[in-house]
């Protein structure tokens, strides 16, 4: 029995069976270089899958991802830095509303009594959480709710809950969800499920969770793939080479501290069993500063050389923050906090990526966040006796609105002042459009600019200033009369 089972397995059968299944398979025969699979590249090929997006990002490696990328960022300078510059970057202050309904009373009122709220429920660093989250962890949640110590008419509230809280812990038979969202039939989310518990809180495991429509809970993540129900942190490709920067460091470190110790090695010229005194091998031992030392017959002492940290360990911390920095568009002085090596021209065109992903990610917080908060604000605020005027009874949230952020602080403002007024004078923007990119709203700084110069005609002041250019040639000129 024993020789009839080798020979099914390890005999001519087996032999016959591959042949088959070779000859079975279809040859591949591809003009492309990248589909050629060789001995060269196949090891760099084999974590190659066909994995759905969902598949790829199972609950088993998305935990895993979340957990290096949250021990990387709470003990790494660099990361940390990096992931809280992209959150105040992109977040800033705040987003600040600014309503395009016909009547300006009823834009004021909304804009003045929402930003109320937001300042009452701390919407800016919930915005800054979230955006720490999403590169940290790949994903945050938000549920809507009602919380009555919110100091304001106005009690709706924003609830953040970490990734690991959305899940299902028991899939039921025939049930549309992926790891914590059910979905119906055209792929909308229909349900979220939210352990009670966060399952790092320890103790026995939380099975019990609370089904949340999909209206009340927005969900912040970036789809990579067609498909994808759930985020992967951000920073997931740079996460070997965050722990090749510290291993490097480290060594380094460890090899500069040897060669600055008083270290050395004993070695002798003399011939094997000659006159040299007799040394323990492998021995140690200990130097105490400022002594004199007495080596043994025939030995003599050489110090360590501090060849540590060579000239090239620079190089290779700038080439590789400049690799981590680059998968989320990032430029190196803004990564590194350094631009010793920039130039004006180089610091432009390097921000110019840098702040256009920041406004694309801006725009997609408008439309997923705080489009949902605010029309979730306006249904409860409209129902406030008192609140709001009568006439706005009818407003929606569909109704034209705009987000404003913080605007970008120019490098050189005097060059940027100058193109803005050239802009206004051949009439290709607008006052709207200037005040837009600086985050505020031109109908209340028109008007308060008018303010300023009824007081300043009032009290007697001279309304025009001189620029900085005038002021410039007034003083060259003066010298000149001289």
């Amino acid at each position: 029995m024993l020789s009839r089972l080798k020979q099914i397995f390890t005999g001519a059968r087996t032999s016959r069976l591959v042949g088959v299944i070779r000859r079975s398979l279809p040859a591949i025969r591809a003009k492309y270089d990248a589909a050629q699979t060789t001995e060269n590249n196949r090891r760099h090929w084999a974590a190659a899958d066909g994995l759905s997006a969902n598949a790829a990002n199972s609950p088993q490696v998305r935990r895993v991802l979340r957990n290096r990328a949250r021990y990387e960022v709470a003990n790494n300078s660099y990361a940390r830095g990096i992931v809280l510059t992209l959150a105040n970057d992109t977040i800033g202050t705040g987003p600040r509303l600014q309503m395009l309904a016909a009547e300006r009373t009823t834009n004021t009122v909304v804009e003045r009594e929402f930003a109320r709220w937001a300042a009452a429920v701390g919407l800016a660093e919930k915005l800054r959480t979230m955006r720490v989250a999403k590169a940290e962890d790949g994903e945050a949640f938000a549920v809507l709710t009602n919380n009555a110590g919110v100091q304001s008419a106005v009690k709706l509230d924003l609830r953040l809950v970490e990734a690991d809280q959305v899940a299902t812990p028991l899939l039921q038979a025939g049930l549309s969800a992926v790891d914590g969202i059910v979905f119906d039939r055209f792929g909308n989310p229909r349900e979220y499920h939210i352990l009670r518990r966060h399952p790092g809180d320890g103790g026995a495991l939380e099975v019990t969770f609370d089904r949340v429509p999909a209206a009340n809970v927005l969900h912040y993540f970036r789809t990579d793939r067609p498909g994808q129900a759930r985020g992967i942190p951000e920073i997931m490709p740079a996460l070997p080479l965050f722990a090749m920067l510290r291993e490097y460091s480290l060594a380094t470190l460890d090899a500069a501290k040897a060669a600055a110790y008083f270290a050395g090695v004993l070695y002798t010229d003399c011939p094997a069993n000659a006159e040299a005194d007799a040394v323990e091998p492998m021995d140690s031992i200990e130097l105490e500063r400022n002594t004199l030392l007495t080596m043994p017959g025939g030995w003599k002492m050489s110090q360590v050389h501090a060849e540590q940290p060579t000239t090239s360990y620079g190089d290779f911390k700038h080439e590789i923050l400049n690799e981590i920095a680059r998968c989320l568009n990032m430029p190196f002085n803004v990564a590194a906090g350094n631009s010793s090596g920039y130039n004006y021209a180089s610091g432009r065109l390097d921000h110019q990526v840098y702040c256009k992903a920041i406004r694309v990610e801006q725009a997609f917080i408008g439309s997923v966040i705080l489009d949902r908060i605010f029309a979730a604000w306006l249904k409860e605020a409209v129902l406030i006796e008192g609140l709001l005027p009568q006439s706005m009874r009818e407003l929606s949230a569909d109704s034209a609105h705009l987000w404003f952020w913080d605007s970008w602080e120019h490098i050189d403002p005097n060059k940027e002042a100058n193109a803005q007024a050239t802009r206004l004078q051949n009439h290709t923007t607008t006052l709207a459009e200037e005040y837009a990119k600086r985050g505020r709203d031109w109908e209340a700084e028109l008007r308060q600019r008018a303010k300023e110069l009824s007081l300043m005609k009032e009290l007697g002041l001279p309304l025009e200033q001189p620029t900085a250019e005038s002021a410039e040639t007034t003083e060259v000129s003066d010298g000149r009369e001289e």
